[in-house]
């Protein structure tokens, strides 16, 4: 028995009444601006946000990488994150010489793999967006990271994601459960993304959880499984396959790592966790004891592994890291049953409808 969980799931279960106080007033807050009582802005360009209605880990930041990889080559696109646990403050374009300490890891994993976009964060993003496009005016689609919950601006199209083990209708909210939206403010997306699915989900699950969503009249829901790349190396980029008799440490800082953990198990003879808190930030002993531990691994065929998110927060020990075989594993949403031009025709007919 895990008695650091047991603690944990009482201590949630006591703070019910919280939770219900929590739950009712952010009903309040979105009747008010479903009444207009509080108001949103709109823009005169496509805003594409993507968003859920828990806490983390529901994969966010590959699907606003998805997006950019699909949208990248057809329009000059933006993406305006928060920035959460960067050091910084208020509106910032990245550019060069920029860190993860200035705009944060998801933004800063953006900049780095999506040169041509222009990758801006800041907390008020009704102030940040006209600023974006006062630096960048020849934008034509901007991507909100993270922003379901940020009523202040009203996106085109929305985009909904919940894990498939952990769907919002089967959620309560914060501190009881993960929710920190209501389960209604779901009827605001044009499209549902279930994540993180089973690669063989069959029809018939597929079918009982698109019943349990309830969708509403013309709203898509899409299934997407997590696939995962070929392991780069930190520094210098090449490539080392994850083979059955190879033993791994990975160090991980993300919000849900049991996707990970399961591909792990069944790609490598045997692994070890160094875990961290989601967006922790990296200090030069996190990295002796990192390499310690890696040390006293007994295998002759071992790695160090890390995220994408994390490889960004471990990039300033940039020296340190060279000749420590430390590789970073891409992950990718994949759209299942065939679904994937369905898919990319709902983004690009807003698009596209937009600015005719």
């Amino acid at each position: 028995m895990n008695l650091y969980n047991l603690t944990f799931q009482s201590i949630r279960f006591i703070l019910l009444p919280v939770a219900c106080i929590y739950g009712a007033v952010v009903w309040v807050r979105n009747k008010l601006f479903d009444r207009n009582i509080l108001k949103g802005a709109s823009f005169n360009l496509p805003l594409i946000c993507v968003g859920n209605l828990s806490v983390g880990g529901t994969g966010k930041s590959p699907m606003t990488e998805y997006l950019l990889r699909l949208l990248q080559d057809r329009y000059q696109v933006a993406t305006l994150s928060r920035g959460y646990k960067r050091k910084t403050r208020g509106y910032i374009l990245a550019g060069d010489g920029t860190t993860a300490l200035d705009i944060g890891d998801e933004p800063m994993l953006f900049h780095l793999k999506f040169p041509k976009v222009a990758v801006a964060v800041g907390e008020e993003r009704l102030v940040a967006i006209p600023q974006l496009l006062q630096d960048r005016p020849g934008t034509q689609v901007v991507i909100l990271d993270d922003a379901y919950q940020h009523r202040a601006i009203q996106p085109g199209f929305n985009i909904l994601l919940t894990d498939y083990n952990n769907l919002y209708t089967r959620d309560f909210y914060l501190p009881t459960g993960d929710l920190r939206d209501h389960k209604c403010a779901a009827r605001r997306a044009q499209v549902i993304v279930v994540t993180k699915c089973p690669p063989g989900l069959s029809e018939e699950e597929r079918a009982a959880v698109t019943q349990e969503l309830h969708p509403r009249e013309g709203q898509r829901v899409f299934f997407a499984t997590l696939e995962y790349g070929q392991p780069y190396h930190i520094i210098d980029n090449h490539p080392c396959p994850l083979e059955k008799d190879m033993e791994v440490l990975l160090v991980c800082g993300i919000a849900n790592p049991k996707p990970l953990k399961a591909y792990l198990e069944a790609e490598t003879a045997s692994f070890e966790v160094q875990a961290y808190n989601d967006h922790h930030i990296f200090t030069i002993d996190d990295l002796r004891a990192m390499r310690r531990r890696f040390e006293q691994m007994s295998s002759g065929k071992k790695i160090l592994l890390t995220t994408e998110k994390d490889g960004v927060r471990l990039l300033k020990f940039q020296q340190e890291l060279e000749n420590l075989p430390l590789f970073v594993l891409p992950v990718r949403h994949r759209i299942l049953f065939g679904e994937r031009d369905a898919f990319h025709a709902s983004i690009l007919t807003f698009i596209d409808n937009f600015h005719v």
